[in-house]
């Protein structure tokens, strides 16, 4: 009866566990998700949603996890904040039983897929996966669809200087700009940042202005009219994709050079295997 009834089992689809339906729990027993990867919430953007969830209310659950004492949220920040503001008292919530990695990996999912939080916020939540929770770089790059080197650069934002992380999360600068100035050391960053700023400098320019400080040349990166080399870019461009890092062109009266930057020995090593001809 026993190899019968796994015969059966075998060949009658088994129904997939449930999930938890939406419950509505009071606001004020919601307690802030302490592994929050967002730090900053816009509050323009904080009011239109708080009149939206007044009209319509909250379309979609939150997530939560119980504790002794009432839930801790795990996602949906801004819609609890907007309710509160809407002057609700209760909101429609998942409930799940979480371990802390799991609260801040779901945060951090939820956020990077509505493109919520800066490139800071991002490298900060990264840092504590693997800090606090033993994660890898390669982990964190397939865990989130991201390329190995992608994360790399992302992690590289946190050795810049305090106001070089403050200019990317409030947009003054883009990280592309933030990643060129971490080719110095912290205590030129801030200086270069200023020039940078003032001057309106492209990505492309920020790098060759960090190449000629490096090489101790005077600090006069091509102007904005200057058109630049559409076939270089292109080239520029295969390459980077092609190795996976960032690679730099520079042209000279007598030629010029290719300048690929890695990020670790591992990262060194795959450069090394790919333009010596081994596979990944």
């Amino acid at each position: 009866m026993s190899a019968l009834g796994r015969g059966l089992a075998s060949l009658i689809p088994q129904r997939e566990p449930a999930l938890a339906a939406p419950v509505e729990i009071p606001l004020a027993r919601i307690r802030r998700n302490p592994f929050q990867p967002r730090q900053r919430v816009e509050q323009e953007a904080l009011e239109q949603l708080a009149a939206s969830i007044a009209e319509h209310g909250v379309i979609q659950p939150v997530l939560v996890t119980q504790t002794l004492d009432g839930y801790q949220l795990v996602a949906g920040e801004r819609r609890v904040r907007a309710a509160q503001m809407a002057g609700l008292e209760r909101i429609p919530a998942v409930i799940r039983q979480l371990a802390d990695h799991a609260q801040l990996e779901l945060a951090l999912v939820e956020n990077i897929q509505r493109t919520d939080l800066d490139p800071i916020e991002e490298a900060h939540a990264f840092r504590q996966l693997i800090d606090e929770f033993g994660f890898t770089q390669e982990q964190l790059a397939a865990r989130f669809g991201r390329a190995r080197s992608t994360v790399t650069n992302t992690l590289r934002l946190l050795e810049t200087d305090p106001r070089v992380q403050a200019a990317v999360s409030d947009g003054t600068i883009t990280e592309g700009h933030a990643r060129a100035l971490a080719g110095l050391p912290t205590t030129h960053q801030a200086r270069l940042l200023d020039v940078v700023v003032s001057r309106e400098l492209s990505v492309r320019q920020t790098e060759e202005l960090v190449r000629r400080v490096r090489d101790g040349a005077p600090e006069r990166p091509k102007q904005r009219t200057q058109e630049a080399d559409p076939d270089l870019e292109r080239v520029e461009e295969d390459l980077r994709r092609s190795l996976g890092t960032k690679v730099s062109l520079m042209r000279s009266r007598r030629g010029g050079r290719i300048v690929i930057e890695y990020y670790s020995d591992e990262e060194l090593g795959r450069l090394y295997e790919r333009l010596i001809g081994g596979t990944e």
